[in-house]
């Protein structure tokens, strides 16, 4: 099964823009016979906490309606990063659609402390299943807890994605962790980064993918936007890089 990560350089705060980087993405992962594509964290409208009440959504949001209609077409699992909105405030959200099955939203349970005078957490460890095998997502600063990539393990993921916000020193964190996650619970880990501009930093990038036993197995640069998409079975790495010409 190949699996794809995204790299991306969001536009604050303009949805509409991204939303088309996306798709463009989304179709060099189709192209590509990728199974799942995931994407950073708040990567419709930008990590950009102060903004994300503004432009938190929900399920019903016509905004998802072209990407529900491209994963049943290409029988593609598509994970995108939103705020969204609950009873209880703005959560930090992978908005996860998959060929012919209502939307599903996961809701990042751990926030950093500098989250949360803007987000709440959410409750429950999405597991989705893609071609018989469970996939556990991950948000940024949780993903570098044990706590929940042991969570995840106990829950019977195969595969982890950790959708992400992280300057230079959070990757230098993430090339020591991930590789140990993976080694820990023989599953493969995959990290995607956004690259540019967001909230006070800049996102660094380097997005990567680690075997069940810890190698890393390919990354993208720390300047462009791009795919990688890693083969389970075979355990290589295919990298491209994104332009509007793709």
């Amino acid at each position: 099964m190949n699996i794809a990560i995204a790299q991306t350089r969001s536009i604050k705060g303009n949805i509409t823009a991204n939303a088309a980087k996306h798709k463009g993405l989304i179709e060099l992962a189709v192209a590509n016979n990728a199974a799942a594509i995931f994407f950073p964290e708040l990567s419709l409208t930008g990590y950009e906490p102060t903004l994300a009440a503004a432009l938190a959504s929900n399920t019903d949001d016509p905004l998802f309606n072209a990407f529900q209609e491209i994963s049943n077409t290409h029988r593609i699992t598509i994970g995108l990063g939103m705020p969204t909105k609950s009873a209880d405030g703005i959560h930090i959200s992978m908005i996860v659609l998959q060929p012919n099955t209502p939307i599903q939203v996961y809701s990042k349970q751990q926030l950093h402390e500098d989250e949360t005078p803007y987000f709440v957490s959410g409750r429950e460890q999405l597991m989705l299943q893609v071609q018989q095998q469970k996939i556990a997502p991950a948000i940024c600063y949780e993903s570098l807890q044990w706590n929940h990539s042991k969570n995840a393990h106990r829950l019977g993921a195969a595969i982890y994605i950790a959708s992400v916000a992280k300057a230079q020193r959070g990757i230098d964190k993430a090339m020591l962790h991930f590789p140990a996650v993976a080694r820990q619970f023989s599953m493969p880990a995959f990290v995607a980064n956004g690259v540019g501009p967001c909230d006070d930093f800049i996102s660094a990038g380097q997005s990567a993918v680690w075997t069940k036993s810890g190698t890393l197995a390919g990354q993208l640069d720390d300047q462009n936007e791009g795919v990688l998409i890693f083969d389970t079975e075979k355990e290589i790495t295919t990298g491209i890089v994104y332009s509007d010409t793709n």
